[in-house]
């Protein structure tokens, strides 16, 4: 997991957030102690706390007193928006500008869209089966 450049507290705060999302960690369920994520990872424990203290600010995480930390409830929704704002930002805005360019419209993408599934399914499927 820690190894692309990226600063080693984003990708900390990132394992987290998709142990969350995948359900391996369930709202009010205990996370892991910046202790055990920086012996886990081999880093300083100071870049775990930047993490999670991150992930607190978002309000994924809660601070229970003398226990530790835990995740907040409604914390996977709040991912799943970020995810889904992040999704439209990075892939449908962009689809969306070069749609208007070649002068297609809701219908046009919506008839691409479905295409392209089916072309997926049907390409997976034939991976999937014995030569």
């Amino acid at each position: 997991m820690i190894d692309d450049g990226r600063p080693l507290f984003l990708q900390i705060a990132e394992a987290i957030e998709e142990s969350i999302l995948d359900g391996s960690l369930a709202e009010d369920a205990q996370a892991p102690s910046t202790n055990e994520l920086a012996a886990f990872h081999r880093i300083n424990p100071a870049t775990a706390a930047k993490g999670v203290a991150m992930l607190v600010d978002k309000n994924v995480l809660v601070k229970r007193r003398g226990i530790g930390m835990f995740v907040a409830p409604g914390a996977r929704d709040v991912l799943l928006g970020e995810r889904r704002t992040a999704f439209a930002e990075r892939f449908i805005d962009p689809l969306l500008a070069e749609a208007r360019t070649l002068g297609l419209g809701a219908e046009d993408l919506t008839a691409l869209l479905h295409e392209r599934t089916q072309l997926a399914e049907r390409t997976a499927s034939t991976e999937g089966s014995p030569a």
